[in-house]
């Protein structure tokens, strides 16, 4: 009986044993992070809440409101991108939030001018990197297959310099030249017979970075190719980060 007893015991013990394994195992596997599909984010109704998981491509300068840390991000996964404007962050954690840098972001769908974009964002950062390729979107100006790549680093080979205005400037300081060096930069480029108009947002990339002195120093008639990210205003405004002049 006492035999009988023992290897019972044992028994129970080699379950247990077996039992706590387990457990500890799945305690160990890192918590699944998912969030929408592009494709369940682009379904959403404007002003609904929306939740993804996403990586930073890209960021303008952070500032306070009102005591808030804030700055806009255009981040990408690998079947979409999103753009979280004026999202709230810490000084410290938008210093983390360098390249290829994931996070989780739940707000709100929002639209501007034909800008889809994330808004009133709460934000967690993820273990994890990932670093878009740019996307030649230079067959797709001028068909309304472009809007498909909003927000996504884009780039755009063989353009043609135009005139930004009357006078024949390369570019001009605001979109009605009104501003002086440290504004935003526009200028106008040429594929295929058709014009459009890019631009160098100044919170992106400043007047000290090198695509701001490469439009500036831009003329008339040169061939170049562009990098950045599909923003949307009254139609496609690239936001410009890289210019090589051919």
């Amino acid at each position: 009986m006492k035999k009988v007893l023992a290897m019972l015991l044992v028994l129970a013990m080699a379950v247990s044993m077996i039992a706590c394994t387990q457990k500890g195992g799945d305690a160990s596997k890192a918590e699944e992070v998912t969030g929408m599909t592009k494709a369940e984010y682009d379904a959403a109704a404007v002003d609904s809440e929306v939740e993804v998981v996403t990586y930073v491509q890209a960021k303008q300068g952070w500032w306070e409101n009102e005591g808030v840390g804030m700055a806009t991000f255009y981040t990408q996964s690998e079947d979409g991108a999103y753009f979280l404007y004026n999202m709230p962050c810490s000084k410290e954690d938008y210093d983390k939030m360098t390249e290829g840098t994931k996070i989780k972001v739940k707000g709100f769908k929002a639209e501007w001018s034909g800008e889809v974009e994330i808004i009133d964002a709460k934000y967690e950062i993820l273990d994890g990197s990932y670093v878009a390729k740019a996307f030649d979107a230079t067959s797709l100006l001028g068909t309304d297959e472009l809007i498909k790549h909003q927000n996504e680093k884009v780039s755009f080979t063989g353009l043609t310099v135009e005139a930004a205005n009357d006078a024949g400037a390369a570019f001009l300081y605001n979109w009605d030249g009104s501003g002086s060096q440290g504004n935003d930069l526009y200028f106008n480029v040429s594929v295929n017979g058709q014009t459009y108009s890019f631009t160098v947002e100044s919170y992106l990339c400043g007047a000290d970075t090198d695509v701001y002195k490469a439009v500036e120093g831009l003329k008339v008639g040169d061939t170049i190719d562009c990098e950045g990210f599909l923003y949307w205003y009254e139609g496609a405004n690239p936001h410009i980060t890289a210019v090589t002049v051919k």
